[in-house]
């Protein structure tokens, strides 16, 4: 009996509602959204901004949670880079040595270049006979006076018969260097002329270049987990935020539907309401990010970590572009919240 008089209620509720919205005014509301579309995007824009001020204290912690989470992306693709950078400028740097007899003629150490650049691993190669190791010596040790003091002509010669030709070798893949070990070891001009005394530099800094590669993948691993973590909180804050606000204009949205709104008009103002908060985010984000790292930098760059690349985007015109991704990734994380909200009011409606 109670039910049957709430029915009896709400169809009086309706038919007063429909008699104030006569026919008349139904066809005008039908034929000024499809002719004035400006008009309409205009509506759907005011009630969005007004329903985000409504809303303020749940929009900031919505905006708040979805800035964290822009700025855990940044940090994740900014690491994984940074590190990727500094490996590869670590490998870069990386020349193998390979340690010839003393006074091995020039013409040897040019066969000897030749038979190493058959390898398609070779970068480049760098010869250096005894008399040029000596000079390096002395330019390397210039200011010592002690040093130079003793060497005289026949200490000179004396260092020259000791002292080892080099061969310098930077590779494209330090990590593939079978080949080359291959040649030097079974190669029978090589055989004969490497010094035995002194072994090849094949694994110098491999240790250092592998540990930065395992921090690069944990810093990218890690920063994905959070970066998806804080997007399902950020998701569900956004899609708590719309609903409440559909909850508390509920009546609002059954007369736009009485005379005659269509789901996109009603969809329209709570996605503006999220996206204005993935605006904030992302603005807020990228400032942070920026002077969060420019002042990072310095101190990263004196560990011998390659940041180069990545201040010189920050520092030129592209920052702009910067902004612009990180208020796109906030727009698209609100909208895809709002969206789930609404889809789900307007389906049980």
């Amino acid at each position: 009996m109670v039910e049957e008089t709430k029915k009896v209620a709400d169809s009086k509720e309706d038919r007063k509602l429909l008699k104030r919205a006569s026919k008349k005014g139904l066809k005008v509301i039908q034929k000024s959204r499809g002719k004035h579309p400006m008009r309409t995007g205009g509506r759907i824009v005011k009630y969005g901004t007004k329903g985000f001020v409504r809303n303020i204290w749940l929009s900031t912690a919505a905006t708040v949670v979805m800035a964290i989470t822009l700025i855990i992306l940044f940090v994740t693709v900014v690491a994984s880079a940074v590190l990727a950078n500094t490996a590869q400028m670590m490998r870069d740097k990386i020349d193998i040595t390979i340690y010839l007899k003393p006074n091995t003629s020039e013409e040897t150490l040019r066969d000897l270049t030749e038979i190493i650049k058959k390898d398609s691993n070779i970068k480049s190669v760098v010869v250096s006979s005894s008399k040029e190791e000596y000079e390096k010596f002395i330019a390397e040790n210039a200011d010592s006076d002690e040093i130079l003091n003793v060497l005289d002509d026949e200490m000179k010669d004396l260092m020259i018969s000791k002292m080892q030709a080099t061969m310098r070798i930077k590779v494209y893949d330090v990590g593939n260097l079978d080949s080359i070990k291959n040649i030097v070891e079974n190669d029978e001009l090589f055989q004969i002329n490497v010094d035995k005394e002194l072994e090849p530099t094949y694994d110098v800094n491999q240790a250092e270049i592998a540990t930065i590669t395992s921090w690069a993948n944990i810093a990218r691993t890690g920063g994905i987990i959070l970066a998806v973590v804080f997007l399902v909180i950020s998701i569900l804050i956004i899609f708590s935020t719309i609903r409440m606000a559909i909850f508390s204009r509920r009546e609002e949205i059954y007369m736009m539907k009485l005379v005659g709104a269509d789901k996109k008009f009603i969809r329209g103002p709570f996605l503006v309401e999220a996206e204005i908060c993935g605006i904030i985010a992302g603005a807020l984000a990228a400032t942070v990010s920026y002077f969060g790292f420019m002042f990072m930098a310095p101190r990263l760059a004196s560990y011998g970590i390659n940041v180069d690349q990545i201040v010189e985007i920050l520092e030129s015109n592209k920052l702009i572009l910067v902004y612009l991704i990180f208020m796109g990734i906030g727009v698209i994380i609100g909208r895809i919240s709002s969206w789930l909200a609404v889809a789900k009011y307007l389906h049980k409606t």
